[in-house]
């Protein structure tokens, strides 16, 4: 059968086989790190044979990953590292070297184990980590890829620009990987760094894409610019968004655009994805304002939901944080990854009711810890801030054009209160007074709190505020506090 038509008993059955050969063949042999630990947590990898037994496992987080001072390079013992003493004495490889002859096998070891490529984090909330593929990884990466176009519903005889930022990053590569694989035409323009605004709108003007692929704030910037050129893109019935949460609003002004641009009927689709996974899973078509959720992979990983807090793995539906587990990975490998991304529908194993595939789905809003701030708005008490929330608000304004939240001591004293700023552009006839009083009533209904002051500026300004054609992922929310 296909792979996202089978049971979930069928899906779990090769799962539980995948990992016990992962764990004995794989990891405890050859990672570095997992073999210390698991020596100190009197854990024998040959014991881990199911899913289930994932819960004996230390969960492993970004902060597991970091340079100190006595290891700066701390990543290199994720690293999968081969011992050939081991290797050359396991039946299989004896005889497939007797029938191929020693360097055939010495030569599939090296293009199974050595690192050929990396990506690395982004680095915002801390230093930027390299993940390294193999050659072995990097077909899982085509692999992975080439069923995210097939679940976004697009063919072969379709095509596509890639709008993501040039960089050792996941989202422009696996976009790369998905058209070669998949056998799309795909063209990256490498996003606003490389070619800015008006040649990624030229480009789309030569190639005539039914897909446009990137980072949802700079995609619905060209759609936007393109729509106040007079721009017509009739073929474009496709919008694919990754690197960061795309709500309703911004999703909906690009299809509103569009269709005065002379499109059809258009879906947008998300990708969710992250470095240390080295892979992305990408939602089905929809009606405009319902969501598929996030067609997981099965035969290639595990996602549990966990409470985060205790670290009790939680039930199908349940909300939680996302921890990931690879199960036939090479070069670098992080096993029950914690994420750090709250989900609050979870992980379901119910048929998706749009596209009819079986594959378990991350449904509900995924929110980060770290978009929660707190905010020192009275001299004796803080106030936490969930910035998701207000990114949601404004994005669904229709009279915003483009924004940013700044985040200030009063008077820049540092034992000050703290004020929040919001800075906008509005959308040209916008009602500028009535605008400040919608965005008012909004934060206070929906958070309890309004800004401190909200300042009206050009969109070429608020562009360069946020940095949209000069950084790798646009500044949103500016901390302008001094640091302790």
């Amino acid at each position: 059968m296909k792979w996202d038509r089978l049971t979930p008993a069928e899906q779990r059955r090769t799962q539980n086989e995948k990992l016990h050969h992962y764990f004995t063949e794989v990891i405890g042999p050859f990672s570095p790190y997992y073999k210390k630990l698991f020596a100190e947590h009197k854990i024998d990898a040959r014991h881990i044979k199911t899913v289930d037994d994932l819960r004996r496992l230390p969960f492993t987080s970004k902060a597991d990953l970091l340079p100190t001072s006595e290891q700066p390079e701390k990543f290199r013992e994720f690293i999968i590292t081969p011992d050939i003493s081991v290797l050359k004495h396991r039946p299989r490889i004896v005889a497939e070297a007797l029938l191929r002859g020693r360097s055939a096998v010495e030569r599939r070891f090296e293009r199974e184990y050595r690192p050929i490529f990396l990506t690395a984090t982004t680095g915002r909330s801390a230093a930027p980590v390299a993940f390294t593929y193999t050659d072995y990884d990097m077909r899982n990466l085509r692999t992975a890829g080439a069923r995210i176009i097939q679940v976004f519903g697009a063919t072969t005889k379709m095509r596509g620009v890639n709008m993501f930022p040039y960089a050792p990053h996941l989202a422009f590569w696996q976009v790369v990987f998905a058209g070669l694989e998949f056998g799309m035409l795909l063209v990256s323009s490498g996003g606003g760094k490389v070619m800015g605004t008006e040649g990624n709108i030229n480009l789309i003007e030569k190639i005539k894409p039914e897909a446009i692929v990137g980072i949802p704030t700079f995609v619905y910037h060209v759609i936007r610019e393109a729509h106040a050129q007079g721009r017509k893109w009739p073929q474009v019935c496709k919008i694919v968004l990754g690197g960061e949460k795309s709500p309703q609003g911004i999703r909906r002004k690009m299809v509103s655009m569009l269709q005065e641009m002379d499109a059809g009927e258009v879906r947008v689709c998300g990708t969710y994805g992250f470095t240390e996974a080295r892979l992305a899973w990408g939602e089905c078509p929809t009606p405009p304002g319902e969501w598929s959720g996030y067609h997981l992979l099965t035969d290639l990983g595990i996602m549990e939901v966990i409470d985060p807090e205790t670290g009790e793995v939680k039930g199908e539906g349940e909300p939680g944080e996302l921890v990931y587990t690879p199960l036939d990975a090479r070069g670098t490998v992080v096993l029950r990854y914690r994420t750090g991304d709250y989900v609050d529908g979870g992980v379901t194993w119910e048929p998706c009711p749009y596209c009819g595939r079986t594959v378990p789905r991350i449904v509900g809003k995924i929110g980060r810890a770290s978009s929660t701030k707190e905010l020192q708005l009275e001299k004796l008490k803080g106030t936490l801030v969930n910035f998701d929330t207000l990114q949601q608000i404004l994005d669904d304004t229709a009279e915003v054009g483009e924004w940013q939240l700044e985040i200030r001591k009063v008077h820049d004293d540092p034992h000050d209160v703290d004020e929040l700023i919001l800075h906008i552009a509005p959308e040209n006839g916008a009602d500028v007074e009535r605008l400040k009083e919608k965005i008012r009533t909004r934060f206070q209904t929906e958070i309890e709190m309004t800004p401190n002051r909200i300042e009206i500026h050009s969109l070429g300004d608020i562009l360069k505020r946020i940095k949209l054609e000069s950084s790798l992922k646009e500044v949103r929310v500016l901390d302008a506090r001094p640091r302790e």
